[in-house]
């Protein structure tokens, strides 16, 4: 029997203002101890904090949060708008949720109809647009620039009632407009000779879905933005956590944010795109006496990255539809509860998910579950994800998997909504200041057409994308 073990590596950080690439920084990020140190913070003031002397900057919109999708707002605001962005995060890009995914741009787990549905939509599209316009400039065009690879999806089932569910899942999204096919286990096995569902299953193929590597999608973007900086238009601090917000004496409207070393004024807006870290952060902006309480938390996952991985070969993206079921959302027909559900705390569960990148890095998932903002690596998830894989990957079970070797795993908390939507919106009362969060795991897949969305509200248009789904007023209650 053949044994994996993966090699461990430094924590390797890179500067923040350099733009090195990819390959310097994929696949170790996610070993780095992004805790994202996040401080008790003092609340809202209306004047900058005299403990510390502090540079002041002044610039049109100020976004708290350098993951893909705090990134991907400054980027469509700089492309699409004559105004200034900075960008502040309390760690690096990639070292939260953004570095620790699978890089999906599918629409396989999407419901047509969903309050998501347009959004994840017209999202996609605007992948498709960015990929064909690094594919028109030549040399390793997408796939080198954003790990861009056309393998289609495929959604699994291993029983006959997962094979009816599959059969209804494609007829609703061929309905919708999405190049859609059911797949019985003969003809599967065609398309993915290592994947085996048994005689009774089968699989949801959907030709067009897409895969991107986010450290090198981010690292595109960070480039975008940065050759916006000669022209005093861009400003990006990492390792510089948000303090508090400050206020006009006069207006009492939010003026400025002021970070551990800086005080980062916005005249038109202020966007607070955090992850998972958004609700304590949103605390201690707005101090004890807020009645806005967004009750994202969350969500820890575990992926297995086996490098060069020549012992398994995949042609396409897959997962299984249990992935779907286990995402979880409530219903969002009520208003939500910030109050944590303890059932749901306790919460865990183990889906396969397994694609190739570009390097011919095999990834495994995923796993999720509520552990608060733990980093600790749990052994028994990563046995449970291998033996799940398994199930499904038979040339897996002739290998074992050393688990006291497993040191090349990602870790990283997804922005859970218990209604499973994100939130986008202005904060009630508080006119210039934005929040977004609540992905979950399609941060990635949902950022630009997220950040189209963002940069319409600041302008004050009407969006491509109805707003109403995701909006703060009215959603919450205490």
């Amino acid at each position: 029997m053949d044994v994996v073990a993966f090699s461990s590596s430094p924590n390797l950080i890179p500067s923040p203002f350099t733009s090195g690439t990819p390959s310097s920084r994929a696949h170790r990020l996610s070993l780095r101890d992004s805790r994202r140190r996040r401080h008790p913070l003092p609340a809202l003031r209306s004047h900058p904090s005299a403990s510390a002397p502090a540079s002041v900057s002044h610039h049109d919109v100020v976004v708290v949060g350098a993951g893909i999708v705090g990134l991907s707002i400054a980027r469509h605001l700089l492309l699409h708008t004559p105004l200034s962005v900075a960008v502040a995060d309390a760690a690096v890009p990639c070292s939260g949720a953004t570095g620790a995914g699978q890089g999906y741009v599918w629409m396989s787990h999407r419901t047509p109809g969903s309050d998501t549905w347009e959004l994840a939509v017209r999202s996609k599209q605007l992948w498709e647009d960015l990929a064909a316009e690094m594919d028109g400039l030549g040399g390793g065009g997408a796939r080198e620039s954003l790990g861009w690879m056309k393998t289609g999806s495929l959604l699994v089932g291993r029983t006959s009632e997962e094979l009816a569910t599959l059969e209804e899942k494609t007829k609703v999204l061929s309905q919708a407009g999405i190049n859609a096919e059911c797949l019985a286990a003969t003809s599967l096995h065609a398309l993915e000779p290592a994947l085996s569902v048994g005689n009774d299953g089968g699989a949801m193929f959907l030709p067009d879905d897409r895969q991107i590597d986010a450290f090198q999608a981010v690292s595109l973007i960070e480039k975008t933005n940065s050759s916006h900086s000669p022209k005093g238009r861009y400003m990006a601090l990492y390792n510089d956590p948000a303090m508090s917000l400050i206020r006009s004496e006069v207006t009492g409207r939010v003026e400025a944010v002021q970070t551990s070393k800086n005080i980062l004024y916005g005249r038109k807006a202020i966007v607070v795109a955090s992850g998972a870290w958004t609700r304590s952060l949103l605390h201690s902006f707005l101090g004890p006496n807020s009645t806005l309480d967004i009750p994202v938390k969350p969500r820890k996952g575990h992926l297995l990255v086996l490098e060069k991985f020549e012992k398994l070969k995949l042609n396409h993206g897959i997962m299984e539809l249990g992935y779907v079921d286990h995402q979880g959302a409530k219903s969002n027909s009520l208003p939500l509860s910030s109050k944590s559900n303890e059932d749901e705390d306790d919460a865990s569960s183990i889906s396969m998910t397994a694609t190739l990148n570009t390097k011919g890095h095999l990834v495994l998932g995923s796993s999720r579950e509520f552990k608060g903002f733990s980093r600790e690596v749990d052994k028994s998830i990563l046995k449970s994800i291998w033996d799940r894989a398994g199930k499904f990957f038979p040339a897996l079970n002739n290998i074992r998997l050393d688990i006291d070797e497993a040191k090349e795993i990602r870790i990283g908390h997804r922005p859970y909504m218990p209604d499973g939507k994100p939130v986008i919106g202005f904060v009630p009362d508080l006119s210039n200041v934005l929040i977004v969060t609540g992905h979950e795991g399609s941060g990635l897949a949902l950022s630009l057409g997220t950040a189209e969305m963002v940069t319409d509200m600041i302008l004050g248009n009407a969006g491509r994308v109805d707003f109403t789904p995701f909006s703060i007023e009215n959603r919450f209650s205490a």
